[in-house]
């Protein structure tokens, strides 16, 4: 058994936060709000030592950048959310930010989920060199035309865009199944960390 006192309280955190499994209870709420809250204190002082201080207190404090008080100014607007008088003022960096996020999202979007899934889909030559290739490439173009087609609503289904729009549904759903459990082993993954911790880190059972 473990000597460490971290690992110690690293255990007994552990298990405050597997108690919910039973019901919810104090020790669990307790784990909960410690968690959130050392998260919290982290992140800010992450931000102020990263990014605050280096990227607008020192320049601006040695004469340079002087037009980064402008974004400051606009930031510092979002605490007039807690000012019931000047409260409207919030929407003004939540604009900039959205405005910004959506203009900087956008031609990433486009060129990873549009451009290059369709490059993918795009029978090649090269997807030829082996029968595996050639057979996952074909399955993979076939399936991109049934999902699309499967949510083509303009046109009645019948004759073959029926059949299409039915095997697009099957594609669909191993699209989903696939994503679930990829999920399910992600969180199973995470499970098995936290026990090989309490057994062999803490409890020194196992090895």
């Amino acid at each position: 058994m473990s000597t460490d006192i971290w690992v110690w309280i690293a255990a007994i955190l552990t298990l405050g936060i597997f108690s919910f499994l039973y019901k919810d209870n104090p020790f669990y709420r307790f784990c909960e709000h410690l968690f959130v809250g050392i998260t919290n204190g982290y992140a800010i002082t992450f931000y102020w030592h990263r990014i605050l201080v280096p990227s607008l207190i020192k320049p601006v404090s040695q004469g340079e950048k002087l037009y980064l008080l402008i974004f400051a100014f606009i930031g510092a607007l979002y605490f007039t959310r807690f000012i019931p008088r000047l409260s409207w003022l919030v929407r003004i960096p939540i604009a900039f930010v959205l405005g910004y996020g959506a203009g900087a999202a956008i031609p990433r979007t486009i060129e990873t989920s549009i451009i290059e899934q369709a490059k993918a889909t795009i029978l090649q030559r090269s997807n030829f060199l082996n029968l595996f290739d050639a057979i996952s490439s074909i399955i993979i173009f076939f399936g991109v035309i049934a999902t699309i087609i499967y949510f083509f609503f303009s046109t009645e289904r019948k004759g073959i865009l029926k059949h299409l729009a039915y095997s697009g549904i099957i594609f669909i759903m191993l699209g989903f199944g696939a994503s679930f459990g990829y999920t399910v082993m992600a969180r199973i993954s995470l499970l098995i960390g936290r026990l090989t911790f309490l057994l062999r880190d803490w409890l020194g059972i196992i090895k």
